[in-house]
């Protein structure tokens, strides 16, 4: 009779989950002879020679080709591109015509149903001033992105400029320096002390 032929709750004595009283009178001679020949089994150390640990993992690394092909996907090798001129022109023109297509501003009919952009013409009367500039959401409050041109005698400031539909917020910026809110429209507080401008198309 074998380890593995010995009945379950047997076996459950073997691993000292229960104990010799626990098993019923008809298993109690077969527990004991597994617990016999458990006791006759040589329970002294192996010694194992110092060199097995490094003879495993050589072996292991000798079976993981997986290894290997990482190894030879990433290492460096010479590639050869032979270009013929008759082909050259034709992949440059169609770079140069999808480069040109990408960078095309976006038109209304891109997005059918969206409304068309609007023209707005910006005027601020200040004779004092030597440059006066617009900024707002529309050109990220950038405050010399959008000059104003002088017109006339009178001190008018005038910019147009082509806005998407929607609501922005703007101011002027007279010298660089004084951000003044359109006196012609409606403003509110810009949350930082000040007051922008608010135009909605």
């Amino acid at each position: 009779m074998t380890m593995t032929d010995f009945h379950p709750r047997v076996k459950q004595l073997l691993d000292g989950e229960i104990t010799i009283a626990d098993l019923p009178p008809e298993l109690r001679r077969e527990a004991e002879e597994a617990l016999r020949l458990l006791a006759a089994v040589d329970r002294r150390p192996v010694p194992l020679r110092g060199d097995i640990p490094d003879q495993v993992m050589a072996a292991v690394r000798g079976r993981t080709p997986e290894r290997s092909v990482w190894r030879r996907l990433l290492a460096p090798r010479e590639i050869r591109v032979r270009i013929r001129p008759w082909l050259l022109a034709p992949a440059l023109a169609a770079a140069a015509a999808l480069v040109l297509w990408l960078g095309r501003p976006a038109s209304p009919t891109d997005s059918p149903g969206a409304p068309p952009p609007l023209t707005v013409r910006f005027v601020l009367v200040a004779p004092e001033a030597q440059r006066v500039n617009v900024a707002g959401t529309f050109n990220q409050w950038d405050a010399i992105a959008t000059p104003l041109a002088r017109t006339g005698g009178s001190g008018t400031w005038t910019a147009t400029l082509t806005l998407p539909a929607g609501q922005h917020q703007y101011a002027f910026v007279v010298d660089g320096a004084r951000w003044v809110p359109d006196p012609g429209a409606p403003a509110v507080d810009d949350g930082f002390g000040r007051r922008n401008s608010v135009i909605a198309l």
